[in-house]
């Protein structure tokens, strides 16, 4: 067979998977659509500033019906406002805090019994319940819980003072909102990073075993196409897709939250490429032998799950133990998804994401060779 010839049959295959991956629906939406729906929730949800509430559960005696604790009994009878139940959930009193600066903090409390307090405590109704023993007022709630902690605070501070504190005049408080330190412009890179790897692993790997299952590689067989060729067209199909969903996304998030790529849109691509290979690599090799669809589903969520949650994609994995995060670093989702941040935020060139691309580049390299010479068509 002559070069013009395999030439042709490797565009020919390239083209006849890309007809078929933008025929089906669901394709254009979860890949096109989703993302772009997932980053205007999320960027909406922590770019707006809103009052902050919280619910506050209030032990009261079950003989006189009162709250136990004398302060929050004063604090009841002159600074809160009664509220409807039907439109609070059964939070009886509110009181609010302003902060023009960094938003109100509002309390919702309810009166009830010890009992319902610690089922609302475990139902996620309240974070804080509020008793009183010997003429003290006690706090019960999770202390690692970071929004516990910030109302004990602030309730320990009004109920002390026994008055809404004051604005410090004195005090300049500046919010970061500058591109590049906000949670959308942490958030994006992560939304494409994550969404190159899951199309990857279930574009290429799930579509192998499901074709594998239904005998249709094993008519394949037959004809002169090589087995190289075949999977580097799937590569390239969704290489062209993860393109056209990152750019598209990338484009609503411009227009939307004002995103931009501080540093050098060439090593972006670098990146891009190496991780997409990188992923596609480890799709042909957990695909190359695996024929049935239930093993393939274990095997993809075995790889894809721990990178999704541990990886950095919605929340910084520095909030994980000390001892883990040098691990984390070493996944191929953390290395891909740090490298596109430090571009997006960063302001990073070649020099900076040398080490990730070199490491996604052996990664796919391997995987795929080893993908390559274990593959069967039946």
């Amino acid at each position: 067979m002559n070069k013009h010839l395999q030439k042709s049959q490797l565009f020919q295959l390239i083209n006849a998977h890309f007809k078929e991956l933008i025929r089906e629906p669901g394709v254009l939406f979860w890949g096109i659509v989703f993302p772009i729906l997932m980053s205007l929730g999320l960027g909406v949800a922590f770019t707006q500033k809103t009052d902050i509430v919280r619910k506050i559960a209030v032990i009261e005696n079950e003989i006189s019906k009162n709250p136990t604790s004398t302060k929050l009994d004063s604090l009841f009878s002159s600074r809160v406002q009664l509220l409807s139940s039907i439109s609070h959930d059964s939070f009886n009193y509110s009181i609010t805090i302003p902060d023009p600066q960094l938003g109100n903090t509002t309390f919702l409390f309810r009166k009830t019994g010890w009992q319902e307090a610690l089922l609302m405590l475990k139902r996620g109704k309240v974070n804080l319940i509020l008793d009183e023993k010997d003429g003290k007022t006690e706090y019960h709630f999770d202390p690692l819980n970071p929004d516990a902690q910030l109302s004990f605070i602030k309730l320990e501070a009004l109920l002390e003072k026994d008055e809404i504190p004051p604005v410090n005049d004195q005090a300049i408080v500046k919010p970061l909102t500058l591109t590049g330190t906000r949670y959308i412009d942490f958030l994006v890179p992560g939304l494409i990073a994550m969404g190159v790897m899951m199309s990857c692993m279930w574009g290429i790997s799930y579509g192998i075993i499901d074709r594998r299952s239904k005998k249709l590689l094993r008519r394949m067989v037959a004809t002169p196409m090589r087995k190289s060729y075949f999977l580097l067209s799937l590569i390239t199909v969704r290489f062209l897709m993860n393109v056209i969903e990152s750019v598209l996304l990338f484009l609503f998030t411009w227009l939307a939250f004002d995103i931009k790529i501080q540093g050098n849109a060439a090593a972006l691509l670098a990146i891009f490429i190496a991780g997409n290979f990188a992923f596609a690599g480890i799709a042909i090799f957990i695909s190359a032998y695996t024929a049935n669809t239930e093993v393939g589903n274990g095997l993809i969520n075995a790889v894809v799950m721990p990178m999704m949650v541990l990886s950095g994609v919605f929340f910084s994995y520095h909030n994980f133990p000390d001892w883990s995060i040098p691990v984390i670093q070493k996944f191929p989702l953390t290395m891909f998804a740090d490298g596109i941040r430090s571009i997006f935020n960063e302001g990073a060139g070649f020099g900076d994401i040398l080490l990730p691309f070199g490491i996604l580049t052996a990664i796919g390299v391997l995987f795929f060779s080893a993908g390559l010479k274990l593959f069967r068509w039946h």
